[in-house]
């Protein structure tokens, strides 16, 4: 009993500073990109009060937003009250909706997660199994074609793949919905609930709804998915050359275990620690990297927000979409490095 007492408080200690270590980098890095966005709108060479009220404002309504803005404080004291605002959830109102910013997040970034969730799930599936087989037959014909996809992938331009893609599949064969993400016709029939259409599709019933939504989504998840494939099936390659190197794999193949039972249940599963930070920081990437699709599919996502702001001057939108594709990204980064100490059996 006092042997488990003793294993069960040691192992409580070790998560304990695991935990605070890793809080301690959150907080450091989330300090350093509130720094970064609240300078971001101070260096800019566009002024928030005349974003506010107009060129053509009397210098005393100029001088009274100004102040209301808080402009006239020092520096430091503006950054102070710009974090007091930003952990109680006030992001400024954005001059183009003329709602408040976080109200414009929350409704535009269940679109930009339903783009890049997808665009990853078509990422993995594809990824991994083409870089086990480019590791497997390295140097032969299976390990150039899965170099090829990788570096089309990386290569093509994403607007001009998304464009190709709207006139091939979209406008010649009719094989998938056009930009937007539903049809006119069903805009009305799915209430938004949890803000994801296919879920709240599928939750009210609206299977109509629910393929036309889908045919919109399929080609720019796709466009996405490539770049991820082509991310994941480089780095599944090169972390199951080094597995199939290692003497396990060699003395399970003394052993008589077949190959397919050596590569998929053991070099993939030991290779899947890694993996598990590639496929994370992948999806980081399509949240924060789908402004271009978005653009070209006119997807109401964030990318597209955060764009329409900018060509709007729009700081308040621009930063505050900035803040949040970056915490997503801290939060995504912490999440695989919990996952991945959970998974990898020699940190316990």
């Amino acid at each position: 009993m006092a042997s488990s007492r003793e294993t069960w408080a040691g192992w409580s200690t070790r998560w304990g500073r695991i935990a605070g270590r890793e809080l301690t980098t959150v907080a450091i890095t989330m300090f350093g990109l509130l720094l970064v966005t609240f300078l971001i709108a101070r260096v800019i060479p566009i002024d928030p009060v005349l974003a506010v009220v107009g060129d053509n404002a009397r210098p005393d309504v100029y001088e009274k937003a100004r102040l209301d803005l808080g402009l006239d404080k020092p520096l430091w004291q503006q950054f102070v009250i710009y974090i007091g605002k930003v952990f109680t959830g006030n992001l400024g109102t954005s001059v183009l909706t003329a709602q408040a910013v976080t109200e414009d997040i929350k409704r535009v970034f269940p679109a930009t997660l339903e783009l890049a969730t997808l665009g990853t799930m078509i990422g993995v599936s594809l990824g991994i199994p083409l870089g086990v087989l480019a590791a497997v037959y390295q140097g032969r014909w299976p390990d150039q074609v899965a170099r090829v996809i990788g570096l089309f992938g990386y290569s093509i331009p994403v607007f001009w793949l998304g464009l190709m893609g709207l006139l091939l599949f979209y406008a010649k064969l009719g094989w998938v919905g056009g930009p937007g993400r539903i049809g006119v016709a069903w805009q009305d029939f799915v209430t938004p609930v949890t803000g994801v259409l296919l879920i709240d599709a599928a939750m009210q019933g609206e299977w109509e709804a629910f393929w036309d939504g889908f045919s919109h989504l399929i080609l720019p998840s796709a466009v996405l998915g490539l770049y991820s494939l082509a991310y994941v099936s480089r780095m599944t390659r090169s972390f199951m050359i080094t597995e199939l190197q290692q003497q396990y794999v060699i003395a399970a193949r003394v052993k008589g275990m077949s190959e397919a039972r050596v590569i998929w249940r053991h070099a993939l599963r030991n290779a899947f620690v890694p993996l598990v930070t590639v496929i994370a920081l992948s999806y980081a990437h399509l949240l924060e990297g789908s402004v271009l699709t978005e653009t070209i599919f006119a997807w109401p996502g964030l990318g597209r927000y955060i764009t329409n702001a900018l060509l709007n001057a729009d700081m308040n939108a621009v930063l505050g979409g900035t803040l949040v594709i970056g915490a997503v990204f801290i939060g995504v980064n912490l999440f695989s490095d919990i996952l991945g100490r959970l998974v990898d059996p020699r940190t316990r």
